[in-house]
């Protein structure tokens, strides 16, 4: 059976990585995180002071770039790859609400963008991989065969992100979580480098009031008649 590849762009708390984790693991394909390599550089950004709530020294960010070393490695018991950091598994560290408030901003950097598109690209030239992210259906695989764009209202999205921060015993607010998920989108869909949006040949899922388990059946229908 041939192999094809899978772009899975949407909005920031769509369950863009839940859903292309178990259509990867269904498929037999390889899944790459493309936001958590993002979240990877700026995780780095904010260990080294380069970004903080008031500050963010952009050329010294990009002048180290080069140090950067970001990598997945397959933990079985988990069924996933998990990102590593310069060697260090911060697959946990990233997923923070101070990661996920500064994240937007690293990831305007084109520079940043660049030397992450070339690796994504790299990770999928072989076909037989599932990606999600911003722009992997308009940017890093414009050809893939099957694209899909989630979407779902901010309020869903917020209260999706706020449970899960609160099952990982973070300190948060639903409000604040809000307030994140709306300052995300503002700055994905308008940044001048490769802007969130959805690509003319996606298919739009729209998952407010979908169970994982129907978007779930959904997509991997989809996804089967797409490889046929």
């Amino acid at each position: 059976m041939k192999k094809i590849t899978i772009a899975i762009d949407g909005y920031s708390s769509t369950g863009k990585s839940t859903v292309a984790k178990q259509l990867a693991k269904a498929l037999g394909y390889v899944y790459v995180d493309s936001g958590a390599m993002y979240r990877a550089v700026t995780l780095y950004a904010m260990q080294q002071n380069i970004i903080s709530k008031d500050n963010f020294d952009v050329n010294r960010l990009v002048s180290e770039l080069d140090i950067v070393k970001i990598s997945f490695k397959y933990n079985e018991q988990l069924g996933f790859a998990e990102v590593y950091l310069n060697g260090t598994n911060v697959e946990n560290d990233i997923r923070t609400l101070e990661v996920s408030q500064n994240v937007s901003q690293v990831a305007e950097i084109s520079e940043v963008r660049r030397m992450l598109v070339l690796q994504q690209q790299q990770m999928g030239k072989e076909k037989g991989v599932v990606m999600d992210g911003r722009d992997i259906g308009t940017v890093v695989f414009p050809d893939a065969e099957l694209k899909f764009f989630m979407t779902a209202s901010a309020e869903t999205r917020a209260q999706r992100r706020y449970k899960e921060l609160l099952e990982r015993h973070e300190d948060v607010s639903y409000e604040d979580v809000l307030k994140n998920v709306e300052s995300r989108d503002l700055i994905d869909s308008t940044r001048e480098d490769s802007p969130l949006m959805k690509a003319k040949d996606a298919l739009e899922i729209d998952n407010s009031n979908l169970s994982l388990a129907a978007q779930f059946e959904k997509i991997y229908v989809l996804a089967q008649n797409a490889i046929k």
